[in-house]
């Protein structure tokens, strides 16, 4: 072994130009490797951490009646199905020791009104409790005019995004309640009609949610607009409002609906068959005196808290370092065993088209690694075997003199060895620079795409021990795979043909 490095040593001194191309090429293509597995992960993680702490946890619950697991953007706004078994949920989610941190939440789709247009617009709704929704998701978002609303207060924080879009469709510029107009957050349509400006500080929605027809249009003023700290443009389209709010929007029962109590003579006539309401119109009639029955108040103690309403979604965070896997099947084993009706998905099915785009992303940059691996064989194996043609007469005379097969092609192997340790550790170590350094640059977009390359806002490409250790393994197969055929076509030569070159 040791002579077989020593003569390939040689070699590589002896033909210094073409051994510095092949080193360029190795070089540049374990500096590529190691980049792109860095942006990979970075992108993974990014993405993750963003979804995860930003917007829906690392577990969603979802109703057991949902034919999909992605419920954040269902094909063509489709309604979410209700969950009403909340009390037994949390008594679920307070039992497990990996839970940190859950929010029942409201999520579908309701249209904007507006009487001056013909052409309605679109949002989805995001019904929550204001102040456990910023203990769940404390860094997610920026009030950037106006201000959070106060607990228990009717309310809507409106996405900058949306304001920008609506503003094509309706020509208003929504504004907080007592905000004023702030050049610098107006789109470009919005700041060439600055002079005159119409503005409205409160949005009117009607419930889109199918089979129920008790929607009623709403409302909602209008306490702050907010932007997303990342993927702007995609969760752009979700307007948080105070959870009554939205469960009155959107046709189901409130918790003021749930602590109503019906009188004996109202339930009895709930209660009744179609035949019996036809009888109650047949024969004659008695004519009594019209009283409405009062509706009992619930005593304090019996109150309902917004808790007991109804919900479509319950986001749950993990405690760090928790088995992402066997909580996820723990958690459904517990939630079927008490009987709640829900199931648990993991974040990435039940964001839907925005986890498929995190993988197709993925997957494009793997295809380039991948394609970049098989340029730099093809150039490798044209290189060396131009090489091992080039010194036909040097080998013929090796093997004249005892020289076997496979010393031939260990030399070569040595050769493409040592360059790919040399040029192509050199790579990887540029490349590991490369990735500790791009975070410094604060390297930035406001594009949602280039954002889930970027893993969030900043470029932030992250290398761990087993993407370098990756790209160890994709530069020794091209090590292998560059010097399978070179090696065969060097140890095929014989004497005869060291001669018959002379």
């Amino acid at each position: 072994m040791k002579l077989i490095l020593t003569i390939a040593w040689r070699n590589i001194l002896r033909h210094k130009g073409k051994s510095l191309v092949i080193g360029a090429i190795l070089f540049t293509g374990a500096f590529l490797m190691t980049l792109g597995n860095g942006v990979v992960s970075g992108m993974a993680a990014g993405v993750e951490k963003n979804i995860i702490n930003g917007f829906m946890g690392d577990i969603a619950l979802i109703s057991d009646k949902e034919k999909s697991d992605n419920v954040l953007l269902k094909m063509m706004g489709a309604n979410v199905e209700t969950i009403t078994t909340y009390n037994k949920i949390r008594t679920v989610l307070a039992a497990q020791p990996y839970v940190r941190r859950f929010l029942p939440a409201g999520k579908n789709l309701a249209m904007l009104l507006d009487e001056k247009s013909a052409t309605p617009g679109f949002a989805y709704l995001i019904g929550v409790d204001f102040a456990e929704y910023r203990k769940m998701f404390p860094d997610n978002l920026k009030v950037i005019e106006g201000a959070y609303p106060a607990p228990g207060e009717r309310a809507m924080l409106f996405p900058d995004f949306a304001r920008g879009e609506f503003y094509k469709f309706y020509n208003i510029w929504f504004l907080p309640e007592g905000g004023k107009v702030v050049k610098e957050n107006l789109s470009k349509d919005a700041l060439a009609d600055l002079a005159g400006l119409p503005v409205s500080s409160s949005v009117v929605m009607l419930g889109m949610t199918s089979g129920i027809n008790s929607t009623s249009d709403i409302r909602f003023p209008i306490k702050g607009i907010v932007r997303y700290g990342a993927l702007n443009q995609i969760f752009g389209h979700f307007c948080l409002v105070d959870i009554e709010s939205y469960r009155e929007c959107l046709g189901y029962f409130t918790a003021a609906d749930m602590t109503a109590q019906v009188p004996k003579e109202e339930k009895k006539l709930l209660a009744m068959a179609s035949d019996d309401l036809d009888a109650m119109f047949g024969g004659d009639l008695v004519v009594e005196d019209h009283k409405k029955v009062p509706v009992k108040a619930v005593p304090a103690a019996a109150a309902k808290t917004a808790e007991d309403g109804v919900y479509n979604l319950v986001f749950v965070k993990l405690k760090d370092g928790t088995d992402y896997k066997e909580a996820l099947a723990g958690l459904n084993s517990a939630l079927s065993a008490a009987g709640t009706g829900v199931r648990a998905v993991p974040w990435n099915k039940a964001s839907g088209p925005i986890g498929s785009m995190a993988l197709i992303i993925k997957s494009a940059l793997f295809i380039f690694v991948m394609l970049l691996f098989c340029v730099a064989v093809i150039i490798i194996v044209n290189t060396l075997t131009m090489s091992a043609l080039e010194r036909v007469s040097e080998l013929g005379m090796m093997r004249a003199v005892g020289a076997q097969k496979p010393f031939i092609a260990g030399m070569f192997l040595g050769e493409t060895a040592i360059l790919s340790a040399v040029f192509g550790g050199a790579g990887i170590l540029a490349g590991i620079a490369a990735v500790k350094l791009i975070p410094l640059l604060r390297i930035t977009t406001a594009n949602d795409m280039l954002q889930l390359l970027y893993g969030g806002k900043f470029f932030n490409p992250l290398l761990s021990l087993p993407d370098i250790a990756l790209t160890v393994l994709q530069l020794a197969a091209v090590t292998v795979i560059a010097a399978l055929y070179p090696m065969r076509v060097a140890s095929r030569i014989t004497p005869l043909d060291a001669v018959t070159r002379d």
